[in-house]
């Protein structure tokens, strides 16, 4: 132990970040490779079963048949994380970026975003899982079932965002708010998904790793695109003036 701590404080805390983040991104990655197996051999199929089953009135009824209202309120929760909510939002931020003189940051969003929906499509089309057998026929779904795309992309969007965001911020406790209410966000969205149970539970558990796994990657590159000036700099908090 006595040569790890020896070495561990000769490294400047920028690389001690590095290998936490490095480490937690081996981790991520290991997690979906060994959740894809346990899908792909069926193992998760009995898991899968229960959880959604747990959700229902009755044995293939819609979920929460006697609450019309939280239905209701995960359709609402569940958009959060459609593609057309993520686009306006993507967009937005992108054009705010745009206009306040960082062009290559809002590049870098955009380009992030992207190559998340390029994995996300991907990955369902490897893996071709079909979905639950008793969606309600008024929720339409057209892609495969893993992982889930509502969940990863608004992984991919949100945590992304919120890292960003956090370059703008100087108060630790306001970096945790924003990352801590972005996850919450990815959060809720997986679960309306298992809630309407247009998804099995590990194609939601599965789009959190791939989505947490491609925003981590995304704020590492950013911030060594920034190292490099090749992206605007981190923007320190203005200091308050008392009167």
């Amino acid at each position: 132990m006595a040569p790890l701590k020896s070495l561990l404080r000769s490294t400047s805390s920028v690389e001690r970040r590095l290998l936490s983040g490095i480490i937690v991104v081996a981790a991520l990655v290991l997690g979906f490779a060994f959740l894809a197996s346990q899908v792909i051999d069926g193992d998760t199929k009995a898991f899968d079963e229960r959880v959604l089953q747990f959700f229902r009135a009755q044995t293939n009824a819609s979920p929460a048949a006697t609450r019309p209202w939280l239905r209701d309120a995960m359709r609402d929760i569940t958009a959060l994380g459609s593609t057309i909510v993520l686009t306006i939002v993507v967009v937005g931020v992108v054009g705010f970026l745009a206009v306040s003189g960082l062009r290559h940051a809002a590049g870098m969003v955009l380009v992030s975003v992207a190559l998340g929906v390029l994995l996300s499509n991907s990955l369902k089309a490897l893996f071709a899982r079909p979905r639950p057998e008793f969606i309600s026929p008024d929720l339409v779904v057209y892609t495969a079932s893993f992982p889930s795309g509502h969940t990863t992309l608004s992984a991919v969007v949100y945590l992304t965002l919120g890292a960003l965001l956090c370059r703008t911020q100087s108060s630790l406790t306001v970096k945790t708010y924003i990352l801590c209410f972005a996850a919450f966000l990815t959060g809720i969205v997986g679960f309306s998904r298992v809630y309407l149970g247009v998804h099995w539970p590990t194609d939601v558990i599965a789009g959190w790793l791939v989505g947490g796994t491609w925003a981590l990657l995304c704020w590492f590159v950013m911030i060594w695109l920034q190292s490099r000036g090749e992206v605007e700099p981190e923007q320190p908090r203005s200091a308050a003036t008392l009167p």
